[in-house]
């Protein structure tokens, strides 16, 4: 009879913080900020309340850690949309869809919570404001080279901005009630205006909107 292979304790160690963060993280979209507590989350994480304590001491801590894997999420996310995107005519409406989808998740809902709650709350919001800087970068990034947009043509740096701060409204016009559909249709309109906006700089275009083989 074999002997049941023991997992090593760095393993257990690495799966119960996971759990605990996932477990944070679902906490904050569902009840929100003010309602997560350390007692919730353990109970949501099937981990005992000493063993999160030993993890995570107060609601602070647990919290702060959750703000970085929030972020971690955010960037996966974004990075395996990204590479699902079509070319050809098709490709600024699918990048907006992509953009919208990311704002409008529980992820980005329990972002919003933490935002919210950093306001008040310096420690917090030493810690979310920097991996949020870093978050709005990434997603810029992305959006300018799915896009294949020049951002040294005078303006084009704008239109990426307001396509940004665009999604990231709808996304919180989202967390009200369910706004699938009126965002569907301003997205297909902002998309018909970006086309109409950067057909005159097709030079900058050319590698992402070829149709490929």
């Amino acid at each position: 009879m074999s002997t049941p292979t023991r997992v090593p304790q760095e393993e257990r160690t690495r799966v119960m913080r996971q759990r605990l963060l996932e477990a944070t993280v679902e906490c904050l979209v569902e009840v929100g900020f003010a309602r997560t507590s350390t007692t919730l989350v353990s109970q949501r994480a099937g981990v005992s309340r000493g063993a999160q304590l030993h993890h995570f001491p107060t609601k602070n801590d647990l919290v702060l850690a959750a703000v970085g894997h929030v972020t971690q999420i955010r960037g996966s996310d974004l990075e395996t949309a990204a590479a699902t995107m079509p070319h050809g005519t098709r490709r600024t409406r699918a990048v907006l869809q992509m953009l919208g989808d990311h704002f409008a998740s529980p992820v980005f809902s329990a972002a919003l919570e933490l935002w919210v709650a950093a306001r008040t709350d310096p420690a917090l919001l030493a810690a979310v404001g920097p991996l949020e800087q870093r978050v709005g970068r990434e997603v810029h990034r992305l959006t300018v080279e799915l896009l294949g947009i020049d951002e040294e043509v005078p303006g084009n740096r704008e239109l990426i901005q307001a396509t940004l701060d665009l999604v990231r409204g709808l996304g919180l016009a989202n967390t009200i009630s369910d706004d699938t559909r009126r965002r569907a249709r301003i997205l297909d309109r902002w998309a018909d205006r970006l086309d109409a906006v950067l057909a005159a700089q097709p030079s900058s275009r050319d590698h992402s909107t070829k149709e490929q083989p």
